[in-house]
């Protein structure tokens, strides 16, 4: 399977290293380039990415805003955004979360991470920085921000789905969940796949948040 991605910054030296960087590797191919956010925005709608590497400070309108409109987008619903910046501070992160990212990394990323999150995002997993934490996460889900989240979306899962998003949230790979419940690594997958689709969130990101907003994990 070839990743397709877009890329968006308005700096057109970031966009060419990154660039020449994905070229040159073999399962990605960078289909377009936007330098601001409302170019982000229409080529994301004509070109169809399968991820977005998206700055966060353009003119206009900002990568965050950005992102917030590609989410919304239901013909865009493969689509996945990666919060690429300079600035790792919690507001940017509570930000990138808030409008839907399923990624956040700072440009200061070693080739391999970049080529990895561009992976693990495309195939509908999340991507954080290692510096951002469950604990960052946790704050972000008990911030006010609009309405208070329903507490009883997770009812809807099987006793062992609910375990399966606990582990998540604890900050598990499927690899390590199924050696913590002895069960096989796609069976974990299984589990993650579906108690997404049955609370009825974006990605692995938004479960967490979920999970900490309804109370399933302390912070």
């Amino acid at each position: 399977m070839t990743v397709h991605v877009l890329l968006a910054d308005d700096q057109a030296l970031v966009r060419a290293g990154f660039s020449s960087l994905l070229r040159r590797t073999r399962d990605v191919t960078v289909v377009g380039e936007a330098s601001t956010g409302d170019e982000a925005v229409r080529e994301a709608r004509r070109l169809r990415p399968d991820v977005v590497l998206m700055d966060i400070r353009m003119p206009g309108l900002d990568g965050i805003a950005a992102t917030a409109q590609i989410v919304a987008d239901r013909d865009l619903a493969g689509t996945r955004v990666v919060i690429l910046t300079t600035f790792e501070t919690d507001e940017h992160v509570f930000a990138a979360l808030r409008a839907g990212a399923s990624g956040f990394l700072t440009k200061e990323v070693e080739p391999d991470e970049l080529r990895r999150a561009v992976r693990v995002v495309a195939a509908g997993e999340a991507l954080l920085s290692p510096s951002v934490t469950s604990r960052v996460i946790g704050q972000f889900a008990h911030r006010p921000a609009g309405p208070a989240p329903k507490t009883d979306r997770l009812a809807v899962l099987t006793p062992r789905e609910v375990e399966v998003v606990r582990l998540v949230a604890e900050g598990l790979s499927n690899e390590e969940i199924a050696r913590e419940l002895f069960i096989s690594p796609l069976t974990a997958k299984t589990h993650v796949t579906r108690a997404i689709a049955k609370v009825g969130v974006r990605d692995r990101v938004q479960l967490v948040i979920l999970a900490y907003s309804s109370g399933l994990t302390p912070y």
